[in-house]
């Protein structure tokens, strides 16, 4: 642990709400402490209303709100009069508290306030601070994880056996701290859960939260349990692009909607999956309930989704009849994958789902290697497990939850990427959900999508067959899979006449804009038959194929071939369910060969101003590479989901082709 204090920084804060974001956020940014939206803090100011009443409010994180970036409005501001009325209460339903704290809330548009706020507001300190510290979890979640609690810290903690989050914990929690609490009580330990500190100012809270966890570091190493055995190398390990493919379309299958499969083969990962007890230590639960919205109660362990999907409904039949409300059943998909051959896999809805799984099993194979070094690693209960999973609160969010966008947990692969129409058909797949792997000679399409979970940019030459094998595994070891290919990587070179035109210039022309296209189909194809919803390729052509110029024979010729090679492709992969359609765009403009110089030469030579010459068309419209994008996402989509071998002019309506 550091303690990260920058008393400068902290002189910048104006208010204690300030403070309390300002230490929020140096939790936020340590892994080890809090993980996406876990953990919550909070703090009590003396407020007047707007008739001037004097009232005292509890400011405590928003659902939905990381500590590592939370702001001011991220805290739900919350009357403490009210919440300590609560607090007496001997029962108070799920729903009912939720309310409660609804209606409670000061602030028009205020997040929903945390399902622990109760519990935040019977601790009679103005800061407080909740973390899910892995050092902690390592020591409660072992079979004397109790006595070790008060091996470490004595009474300078109050220590309180796992009871479900909400109002129950608030009331546990109250009791104990009527109880319990001294002068000299820093924080409060809940076991296999997380660690409470408090105090009287934002420093002395963040202060003592860092020092409890280094009390628990330190107890890790002084028993030989702290530093993880050393990782030898794993050895390379070969293709496995359409193995994960069958995997997520079994996976995809199981939970009826497409997933993204992320794997992650470093040392630490394949050596936990590897392991000689790894179905033992594996099988015990998560290392704090939270988890287990995202990861599921357990990994599974290799290839077999029947078999897990067949467990996990027996769990769920094993522990509903306990329910007190109809449950009703997640999917049976697994959230986390062990497997010898390539480490760790999560699965998500979407990327982010998937990179959050990850994130916290890498945090729990830790905890759990800790723990067993410690004595033996030990997860609460299937049945107090199952009741988290199916909490109130959260069936009623699956209850509530939207929509998912068009191409959520699907995969698209895009070539020439890095700008102008490929560039656009990234963004138009990106918005519709999709995760999009996107392949362009230029470095620039590594950055080109910002840094986001659902994009890869992957520097690649098309025209070479190694580079493209090793830019789709590296994609399907990213995303899973592909149902998605936008085939739009092109040259088009300076024009010359037929009887001046160089043998290699022909051969350039021809080995991007067609026989890349088919290394790219063929390495595809397999890939794209075991797309959940059935494979999708929109090919890129050309106006030029039913139109061709002059001074253009070897542009023409290739996009013609391209046609043709899409056509046969449609009529060969309709039988596996793989659509193959064409746009052909012209005088797209918006693109890095038209600059500006470039432009007004050719409208003068016209005539024209610019803009007339980008308008140069049936429609008098301008094309641009956004409209080339959104329809070939389209074309991806629903409404074309019985189209295949069409060919799509989109140039405002050009004479010749009419």
């Amino acid at each position: 642990m550091k303690n990260l204090w920058d008393s400068a920084e902290a002189a910048k804060c104006k208010s204690d709400l300030d403070l309390r974001v300002y230490s929020s956020r140096l939790l936020g940014r340590d892994d080890t402490l809090v993980l996406h939206g876990g953990g919550n803090t909070s703090v009590k100011v003396r407020e007047r209303n707007v008739v001037g009443e004097e009232e005292e409010i509890l400011y405590v994180k928003g659902s939905g709100w990381d500590l590592e970036t939370i702001e001011a409005h991220g805290f739900a501001p919350v009357r403490m009069a009210h919440l300590l009325k609560l607090a007496q209460l001997e029962t108070l339903s799920d729903p009912q508290m939720v309310n409660e704290l609804a209606v409670n809330v000061i602030r028009a548009g205020a997040p929903a306030p945390s399902v622990e706020t109760i519990l935040h507001a019977v601790i009679p300190h103005r800061f407080v601070d909740h973390t899910h510290a892995d050092a902690l979890l390592a020591i409660t979640n072992t079979d004397d994880g109790e006595t070790r609690i008060r091996e470490i810290y004595y009474d300078d903690v109050i220590t309180v056996p796992y009871v479900m989050p909400g109002f129950e914990l608030a009331r546990a929690c109250a009791k104990k701290i009527q109880a319990e609490l001294k002068p000299t009580t820093i924080g409060m330990v809940l076991l296999k859960h997380g660690m409470f500190s408090f105090g009287a100012t934002a420093e002395e809270s963040y202060g003592r939260m860092i020092s409890l966890v280094e009390r628990a570091e330190n107890y890790l190493k002084q028993r030989g349990a702290w530093e993880l055995p050393p990782i030898g190398p794993m050895g390379p390990i070969g293709p496995m692009r359409v193995q994960l493919a069958a995997l997520r379309r079994d996976i995809a299958e199981t939970a009826a909607f497409p997933v993204i499969v992320s794997t992650d083969s470093n040392p630490k990962s394949l050596a936990f999956a590897r392991a000689g007890n790894v179905r033992e230590i594996s099988q015990r639960g998560p290392a704090t309930p939270d988890h287990i919205l995202r990861t599921k109660r357990l990994p599974m362990l290799g290839h077999d989704v029947n078999g897990y999907a067949t467990a996990y409904r027996e769990y769920f039949s094993r522990n509903v009849p306990r329910a007190k409300e109809t449950k009703t059943m997640l999917d049976p998909a697994p959230r986390v994958i062990l497997d010898p051959e390539f480490g760790l896999g999560t699965i998500g809805r979407s990327a982010r789902e998937a990179a959050i799984a990850r994130d916290l099993y890498s945090h729990t194979m830790d905890v759990i290697t800790r723990a067993e070094a410690l004595g033996g690693y030990r997860a609460l209960s299937e049945e107090e497990l199952f009741e988290f999973e199916y909490w109130d609160l959260e069936q009623a969010k699956l209850r509530r939850a939207g929509k998912p966008p068009t191409f959520a947990g699907e995969i698209a692969c895009v070539t020439g990427a890095a700008s102008g129409i490929g560039k656009a058909c990234v963004e138009a797949l990106l918005k519709r959900g999709a995760a999009v792997a996107g392949l362009d000679v230029d470095p620039l399409v590594t950055t080109g999508a910002g840094q986001r979970p659902d994009y890869l940019g992957v520097e690649c030459d098309v025209t070479s067959g190694e580079a493209v094998g090793a830019a789709l595994e590296h994609a399907v070891r990213t995303f899973g899979g592909l149902d998605m290919l936008i085939l739009n990587a092109g040259i088009f070179p300076a024009g010359a006449p037929i009887e001046s035109l160089d043998d290699s210039e022909w051969r350039r022309v021809f080995a991007v804009n067609l026989d890349a296209n088919l290394t790219l189909m063929r390495e595809c194809y397999p890939l794209l038959k075991l797309a959940p919803r059935g494979g999708r390729v929109v090919v890129i052509g050309s106006k030029n194929v039913a139109a061709p110029g002059p001074g253009a024979a070897a542009y023409s010729a290739s996009k013609a071939a391209l046609t043709q090679l899409a056509r046969v492709a449609a009529l060969e992969w309709g039988a596996v369910s793989i659509r193959v359609n064409t746009l052909h765009p012209n005088a797209v403009f918006d693109t890095g060969i038209w600059t500006d110089d470039v432009l007004k030469t050719r409208a003068a030579s016209y005539g024209m101003s610019v803009e007339e010459y980008k308008r140069n068309n049936v429609l008098k419209t301008e094309v641009r590479s956004s409209d080339v994008g959104e329809l070939a996402a389209e074309l991806c989509g629903p409404v074309f989901a019985k189209t295949t071998g069409a060919q799509i002019p989109i140039d405002g309506g050009n004479e010749r082709v009419i």
